[in-house]
């Protein structure tokens, strides 16, 4: 598995696709204290911040499997009472150290990119601080950088034994201090080395979530026993989420279908690939012959299924468009094999965190079927590199899930279940 990798040392300039920052290291025999460590959440970026007694090397890693970001430092004594909470991109952060070099792991809820590291100096009473700010990712853009990475013959990176390292060049950081305002004499003249952009960097935009209303037109699905059919139903909720979703100003939302028209399954996997869906929610509601089985349950895709749609993808006609944004079709068959089940297998993981995230804010507001969290082949979930969650909403077979389902009271309450589990998802849950 590739890493993108930042180092930071004191050594003389390199090459541009080589570019390192500077650093003061402390005295010899002088570890840099580290006295506090916090993390910020900004509107377009998590940040962490470490407070030290003077400037020291560090390197930043960024990995997957899990997805996480690793500082590591050298000549550290490690003095923070306490790890700073989980927020933002960031779910949890670990220490460890060995042989006087501090590691920090910050995992993150997908894959993250690196805005800017760097060593500030001392100013207006504050210590010298280590300032790292990250970013979600395109899971694409990170399999693309491996992609990039798998032919070279670089040494392996020393937070990562056996990876392969790639050269990473941060955006440039915030302003730097007036000029009139003098270094401490402690402390380099410089610690910044990137350029000021011209103009800042498009804001990211807001997630996509594809809504799937199951069935349609001439495929009325089960059919409750009021006598109101599946596909109503299933439309009359992604309505009801649509609009909840829209109104947080939080995300983008599009439906495979707003009205009454037949879709093939593979064509709803098709729509929700080609937007760039960032998740893809399909909702059903079942009926079976045992009229006392009631209760919502989340699907993901099994894993058999998942093995079936990986040889099928790793076939040479439809390596094209194997994985939406790279163009696998002059990979060798290894290579296209590893890319597409590293994007199959984050997407899988992703998928089942949202699908533990909508039982758990469901299982507070609706009945749930024994074991709510299952697996199967469904054809709307094949979708290799969006994660995908097909939710059976209740059984019209069972008369009270019948009612709640065609009462629009119900509906609003679940799919504002639906939305915090989303707002959890992308991190954004409200307390």
């Amino acid at each position: 598995m590739a890493a993108l990798l930042l180092v930071v040392s004191p050594v003389a300039p390199v090459a541009a696709a080589e570019r390192t920052q500077t650093a003061a290291m402390p005295a010899a025999g002088a570890a840099a204290l580290a006295t506090d460590a916090r993390l910020g959440l900004h509107p377009d970026k998590t940040r962490f911040v470490i407070d030290l007694s003077r400037a020291a090397e560090f390197r930043v890693v960024t990995a997957a499997d899990p997805w996480r970001v690793v500082v590591e430092f050298d000549g550290v004594a490690w003095a923070v009472p306490e790890l700073p909470a989980p927020k933002g991109l960031v779910r949890g952060v670990r220490r460890s150290e060995a042989g006087g070099r501090v590691r920090l792991e910050l995992e993150t809820s997908g894959p993250a990119k690196v805005l800017w590291a760097d060593m500030l100096r001392p100013l207006d009473g504050r210590p010298p601080r280590f300032v790292l700010d990250i970013a979600p990712m395109d899971p694409l853009g990170f399999l693309a950088a491996q992609a990039a990475a798998m032919p070279s013959a670089a040494a392996p990176s020393p937070l990562a034994p056996g990876v392969q390292p790639v050269a990473l060049r941060a955006p440039a950081p915030p302003p730097a201090a007036p000029a009139t305002a003098p270094p401490a004499p402690s402390q380099p003249a410089a610690l910044r080395s990137f350029p000021v952009p011209r103009s800042k960097p498009p804001l990211p935009q807001l997630p996509l979530i594809v809504l799937d209303p199951g069935h349609g037109g001439q495929d009325p699905g089960a059919t409750a026993v009021t006598g109101v059919h599946e596909k109503e139903i299933t439309l009359a909720v992604a309505l009801e989420m649509r609009r909840q979703l829209q109104a947080t100003g939080r995300y983008r939302v599009a439906l495979t279908r707003d009205r009454d028209v037949f879709i093939k399954l593979r064509d709803r996997v098709a729509r929700a690939r080609s937007l760039g869906a960032d998740l893809f929610i399909s909702l059903h509601a079942d009926s079976i012959s045992r009229p006392g089985v009631r209760g919502l349950s989340v699907y993901t895709l099994s894993d058999k299924a998942t093995d079936r749609e990986a040889e099928m993808l790793a076939q040479r006609e439809n390596r094209a468009d194997a994985i939406v944004g790279l163009d696998l079709s002059a990979e060798t068959a290894e290579v296209a094999a590893i890319l597409i089940d590293l994007a199959q297998r984050d997407s899988r993981n992703q998928s089942l965190r949202l699908a533990g995230l909508v039982v758990d804010r469901l299982g507070r507001e609706v009945a749930l079927l024994p074991s709510p969290l299952r697996s199967a082949g469904f054809a709307v979930l094949t979708a290799p590199d969006v994660p995908s969650v097909l939710i059976e909403m209740g059984y019209l077979s069972h008369a009270k899930d019948a009612k709640l389902l065609t009462s629009a009271s119900h509906r609003k309450r679940l799919a504002a279940g639906l939305v915090q589990a989303v707002d959890g998802y992308f991190g954004r849950a409200r307390s």
